[in-house]
């Protein structure tokens, strides 16, 4: 089997560049004949993506962190053919990685992509992108975007915190219509998320009903609220006691159109992703994804 190794030399701390060689050897002692291409800017691993499909490789690897990881789905999305989907988390925050159970430290992901277990999991497609993870817009969107590469490099995770409390006096309400198959709702809302996983940005229960391959996205809805509250409810989506709260709108579906008279950002796995209006879809079980035996998240 030909496998094709897409990889991030600078996410996180440069960890996935310095571990390579070791990386190649568990690969290659597993009978996967790998092949590497380094990203060097952005789209890189989209194109590189499009490339090992369309040359026959089975098995696509993703080392990078959740952008790497964005970049190689929407290379392999809505392909005719779609190799194997492996990811070796190497990022800042890995949130896909935590969500669908592939081990943290790099070897152990190694091993995994060569034990070759895989299920089908669901693609959020937008217009003429995808995303596997969560899709938004309000507050959060914005946040995600003012965090420079170089500060998530050295601190991680925390940046995105720091850069949210920095933000959260200034927090505007947009006004929102959100239309799916059987109901139509208008709400000013603080932010909306779309998830296909239950782990969003170390939030690890937001979606605790969420699954990769039930079809449908599980939308969560922040209602225009003060600061006291809004912080109130971070506290219970950490806990997974938020989706009952009166300030939080909840509900499954398998498309959901969005509009709004406010110019709304939208946020593709932490990456742009255009804005208002739009309409979201699930591709039920449109990529295989390589996990350890036993998982079924």
């Amino acid at each position: 089997m030909k496998a094709r190794l897409i990889y991030n030399p600078t996410a996180g701390r440069e960890e996935i560049r310095r571990q390579l060689p070791d990386v190649l050897e568990i690969l290659e002692d597993a009978g996967l004949e790998t092949s590497c291409r380094a990203t060097k800017k952005s789209g890189d691993a989209v194109e590189a993506a499009r490339q090992a499909a369309s040359s026959g490789y089975d098995v696509v690897i993703a080392a990078g962190g959740d952008g790497t990881v964005y970049e190689v789905v929407n290379g392999l999305a809505g392909l005719p053919r779609r190799p194997k989907l492996g990811i070796i988390p190497a990022g800042t925050t890995n949130d896909f990685a935590r969500a669908s159970g592939v081990p943290r430290q790099i070897h152990e992901a190694c091993r995994v992509i060569a034990a070759g277990h895989s299920r089908p999991i669901d693609v959020g497609k937008l217009n003429d992108k995808y995303f596997i993870n969560i899709a938004g817009g309000g507050w959060m969107t914005d946040v995600t975007y003012d965090v420079p590469s170089k500060l998530k490099t050295v601190i991680g995770q925390l940046a995105y915190y720091a850069k949210g409390l920095e933000k959260l006096p200034s927090i505007q309400p947009i006004r929102v219509r959100m239309e799916t198959n059987d109901q139509v709702l208008e709400e000013t809302v603080m932010l909306f998320l779309i998830a296909n996983s239950p782990s969003v940005g170390g939030f690890e229960k937001l979606a605790p009903t969420a699954d990769l391959g039930d079809g449908l996205f599980d939308v969560i809805v922040v209602k225009k609220t003060n600061l006291a509250e809004f912080i109130r409810l971070a506290g219970l989506a950490l806990r997974g006691e938020h989706l009952h709260d009166p300030r939080i709108i909840y509900f499954k579906t398998n498309r959901l159109r969005l509009s709004s008279p406010d110019r709304v950002l939208l946020n593709l796995d932490g990456e742009l992703g255009g804005e208002l209006p739009c309409e979201f879809e699930v591709l039920s079980h449109h990529i295989q994804l390589l996990i350890p035996e036993g998982n079924s998240t």
